[in-house]
């Protein structure tokens, strides 16, 4: 009896399966078919060639898709979902070049740098400016990453002071562009190419505290320093929505102009190297105690290393292997040349002799006046910013310093803060639309005009942030741990005291 009642009940639930089949079977094939949406169609012949046309002109990618198809009224029709392969793609030659940049900008920290620093201390401290370069290196880099690529390259605050959290951690930062920065250079390229930027400016401080200022205390201030001084500002000017990037932001407050860094890089650090030299005041015996440099030779060989990587600092910063690129390379050159032959002519007026250190100091001066100005003027301008480049930072530091007494220990002040608020200036007088069209983007009305009153205004804006933060940090770090080492650990030199490690070591031969 329970065998048969087993039987039946295998034998119902096996036709309720088949009934639910059939009806399934039934009811799809009654129900219409969905509708798959036909894929767009392919790009034309005429919208690759547009691609191409784009990247050659470094220019925007998705405009080729506005060449053709028409409508029967001749009316533009862009299908939906329709793209090209060159949209969101880095173009190679470009990208090269960027990554070519950003190798010779951490050249010019990373060897170029530590050697011009470290040859002109004396011999106690050599390792000491060359592992605060290095140091800084490291330190930045952790704070680019984390923080500081969104703050100042970010824009979801929707501020024109700071930038924005999306990029926290590199978060979402690959191997497309970032359209607005670059069509064609991918993003984490152009991140860790600023990120170079980053890492030399706080550097160029540590020449106006050399030989008296501790490792740690360094490091607590130019923590702060970049979180203060360097991600905001860098935001204000380079950021899209910047308070003063005059050439994209339509919007900006202060429509001024800067193409590689004469206020974001030289301004700031030269005018915070100025007050922190003083905050932490002078070296033990300075005006007493010869404090000749150490070793020319390294000096020179870093001030070459220097203009070597400069060509990435400032023609890496057109943002493509393009013709803005190609000026500024040229009006670079030019500009460097003639500083150091000035500087050089005016010693020998002056002293009768023309040194390598004033050789070496006048090529870099030229270097950081034609910083802001290169991507903007043409080649004749470049001459006279060498000019003047050669003659008034020589003045700042042969003159100006002796006058008021402080002990900027290897011209910071006079060679970047001095050189930069010229060359910001400059810039502001010789920038023309005829050698970069994009500064008839937004400041047609004012280049050749107004435009060096908005650099002005640029100017006395990262003067005042410099020096206020500088002073806050200085006076927060003295508190905790203090500026300077001991009278003992500084007649001993850095190297030893901060180390435990010397420059040069010179055994008997015994």
């Amino acid at each position: 009896m329970n065998t048969l009642r087993i039987k039946l009940f295998r034998s119902l639930f096996a036709a309720c399966l088949a009934l639910v089949a059939t009806v399934s079977a039934f009811a799809q094939a009654a129900a219409p078919a969905a509708a798959t949406p036909p894929p767009p169609p392919a790009p034309t012949l005429e919208q690759r060639i547009a691609g191409l046309e784009a990247y050659i002109g470094n220019g925007d990618p998705s405009a080729a898709l506005k060449v053709g198809p028409k409508d029967k009224d001749g009316n533009l029709t862009i299908p939906a979902g329709l793209t090209t392969p060159s949209v969101g793609v880095a173009g190679p030659g470009h990208n090269a070049w960027m990554m070519t940049s950003a190798a010779l900008v951490l050249f010019m920290t990373l060897p170029g740098l530590a050697l011009f620093y470290g040859g002109l201390v004396r011999t106690k401290n050599v390792l000491s400016v060359m592992a605060q370069c290095l140091s800084l290196a490291g330190l930045v880099t952790i704070l680019w990453w984390a923080f500081g690529y969104s703050l100042v390259f970010g824009k979801s605050f929707n501020s024109p002071f700071l930038g924005g959290s999306e990029f926290f951690f590199l978060k979402g930062v690959d191997s497309a562009p970032n359209t607005d920065y670059a069509f064609w250079v991918s993003q984490n390229v152009f991140a860790i190419y600023q990120m170079m930027f980053a890492i030399i400016t706080p550097a160029l401080i540590v020449g106006a505290i050399a030989e008296r200022m501790k490792f740690s205390a360094m490091i607590l201030f130019m923590t702060g320093w970049m979180f203060l001084v360097y991600f905001p500002l860098a935001h204000m000017v380079w950021g899209v929505n910047g308070f003063m990037n005059g050439v994209w932001n339509a919007g900006a407050t202060i429509k001024a102009i800067d193409f590689a860094g004469g206020t974001v890089v030289h301004m700031s650090s030269g005018w915070s190297a100025l007050i922190l030299c003083m905050l932490v005041g002078k070296r033990l015996g300075f005006g007493k105690t010869p404090m000749l440099p150490h070793s020319l030779v390294l000096c020179m060989v870093g001030t070459g290393m220097l203009w070597v990587g400069w060509y990435g600092f400032n023609a890496g910063s057109a943002v493509a292997a393009d013709g803005v690129a190609a000026n500024a390379f040229t009006t670079t050159t030019l500009a460097t040349g003639v500083a150091a032959s000035v500087w050089a002519l005016l010693e020998y007026l002056t002293r009768k002799k023309a040194s390598v250190l004033g050789l070496c100091s006048g090529a870099v001066s030229g270097l950081v006046v034609v910083t802001p100005a290169c991507g903007f003027i043409d080649s004749t301008s470049a001459m006279w910013v060498g000019i003047l480049a050669g003659a008034i930072p020589f003045f700042a530091v042969t003159k100006l310093k002796a006058m008021f007494g402080y002990d900027d220990a290897l011209d910071t002040f006079g060679v970047h803060a001095v050189g930069g608020t010229l060359g910001a200036l400059l810039t502001g007088v010789f920038a023309t639309p005829a050698v970069n069209a994009n500064l008839s983007t937004n400041l047609k009305d004012v280049v050749g005009k107004t435009l060096w009153i908005e650099q002005i205004k640029a100017i006395g804006i990262t003067l005042v942030m410099a020096a206020v933060a500088t002073v806050i940090i200085a006076l927060i770090v003295k508190a905790l741990v203090g500026l300077r080492p001991s009278v003992e650990a500084e007649q001993e030199g850095l190297d030893l005291s901060d180390h435990g490690e010397e420059g040069y070591i010179y055994e008997s031969k015994s």
